[in-house]
Formats: structure tokens, sequence, C-alpha cells
């Protein structure tokens, strides 16, 4: 199960549009809903309305979906979980989650996050998790988080699982917070294919790193418009490029992970045979 929620745990839609990319690659079948009138404040995530047939209004209310794909090729199915982030009982809402769970025998749960941060756009996207097996983090080359503080529904999903005795892998992307407002397909990318490693399922997403380029040169030309955000993101940049250089060498997937990974998608694209 893959969960992503928008809000406080979405910095430039990351999370959320890794999620939908996820979904639109693999067409699942929705087959359940968690509806959130006792979890929201619609005055704070208000439905909407659109126009129907005859000039009538219909109101879409805000909902958790809960999807269902087959991954040909792969060890495991696939069980997409997303929605806006509750605002109330997150609790009975994790538990309602779990049940689901539950009964598709799910496994491994892994939440999607994004927070805002000080890194440039320039650079590779910091990821950082947390997993109910250490040795996964070392092998999938995500830097440990030793974060305190604050947290939202996706911490608190990835906790409940975790004590419910499911397999769990919390996976967050690091976003510049000067282009906070901009939604960031390069860190959804990163997502994506920190994804792969956790869930041990390929996701073809050439479309999506044309978008990360595109993104990453619209906004090298929007700061080298002003000279004090250039100067500013150059301090970030020689910060992130010190801490590498003292650190040695990047926290990277393992070889074996590498070739383990390459292959899985060889047998994606074979399917069945």
């Amino acid at each position: 199960m893959v969960a992503a929620f928008g809000g406080w745990n979405d910095a430039g839609d990351a999370a959320t549009a890794a999620v939908e990319f996820i979904r639109a690659r693999f067409e699942p079948t929705r087959i359940a809903s968690i509806e959130l009138e006792e979890f929201l404040d619609f005055t704070e995530t208000r439905p909407t309305v659109r126009l129907v047939e005859s000039n009538s209004r219909e109101v879409d209310w805000p909902e958790t979906t809960v999807s269902a794909a087959e991954i040909p090729g792969a060890d495991n199915d696939l069980v997409i979980v997303q929605g806006p982030e509750p605002a109330l009982r997150w609790k009975r809402y994790c538990a309602t989650v779990l049940d689901i769970a539950a009964q598709l025998d799910v496994a491994r749960v892994i939440t999607l996050g994004a927070l805002l941060a000080d890194v440039p756009h320039s650079r590779p996207v910091h990821l950082t998790g947390l997993a109910s097996d250490g040795e996964q983090l070392d092998r999938l080359g995500f830097t440990p988080t030793s974060y305190e503080g604050p947290t939202g529904i996706t911490g608190v999903l990835n906790h409940a699982a975790g004590r419910a005795g499911l397999d769990t892998v919390s996976i967050w992307a690091s976003v510049p917070h000067y282009v906070a407002a901009a939604p960031n397909p390069k860190a959804a990318l990163a997502l994506i294919r920190a994804f792969e490693g956790a869930a041990g399922v390929a996701v073809d997403a050439g479309e999506l790193e044309e978008a990360a380029e595109d993104y990453e040169r619209q906004v090298s030309a929007a700061v080298a418009s002003d000279p004090e955000v250039r100067a500013f993101v150059e301090r970030l940049e020689s910060a992130m490029d010190e801490v590498a250089e003292d650190d040695g060498e990047p926290n990277l997937p393992s070889a074996d992970t590498i070739a383990s990974d390459f292959q899985r998608f060889l047998r994606q694209q074979r399917g069945d045979d």
C-alpha cells in the first residue's frame, strides 16, 4: 500500500503528484472510499460544485480513495490511497485505513511526504526516511531522519501501521522553500524512484523526467533574473556541496539493489512471458 495526502504533508504538491502519476501509469480499479464528513473541517477543505446537464449543479465532496492494481511481473499487487489530510479524529481515520489494508492482505505500507527545506533546486532532491527494517534504509540509500516535532497524518498513519505489525517505509522529499508555491515535479520524480525500490515496482516515468528538467530550467531562469535570490541560492548550493564533501560519497543504493531493480523493470516490461 502506498499513501499520500494533500496539505501539510505535501510541499510543492510533490507527494500527491507522485501518487497520482503512479496511479495514471497502472490504471488501478477503485475499490473503496472513505467519506470524510467526520474527519474534515469543510471550512478549510471545501467541497466543490460543477455544472451538469440542464445547468444544474453537482457537489463533489472531498474523500479518500482506495484503488488496487495488478502489476505484471512484480511480486505483489499495489494498493493506492490518496486524499486530503484529515483535520479531525486521526486515530479513527488511521484505524479505518488499516482495516481496509487488513481486508486486502497488505503486508507493507509506504507513505510519501514532502517538506519545505533550505535546499537548492539545482541539486539532486534530498530524501529522508524511516523504515521498520533499518537495513532497508541502507539498502535503498535513504538518509535516516532524526526529526522530532509536529507531524501530519502521514507520520501518524506510518506509526499506526507499524504498531499493527505491518512492514513500514516513510519517504520524504525536501522541497526548496523559495519556490514552495509551484508544483515540484522534480521532487515528485525523486519520490517515485524511491518508491520503486521500497515497493519492488518499476514505474515508467519518462514523462515526469521531462517535466522535472523543464521545472529546473524555468526556476533557474527566474532565479538568474533576481540578483538577491541568485546570491541566496548560491549560498544554499555551497552549503549543500560542503556537506556532501564532508560526508564523502553520497548515500546511494547498493549495486545489488540497482541490479535487482533493473531486472524487475525488465520483468514488468515482459509481463508474464
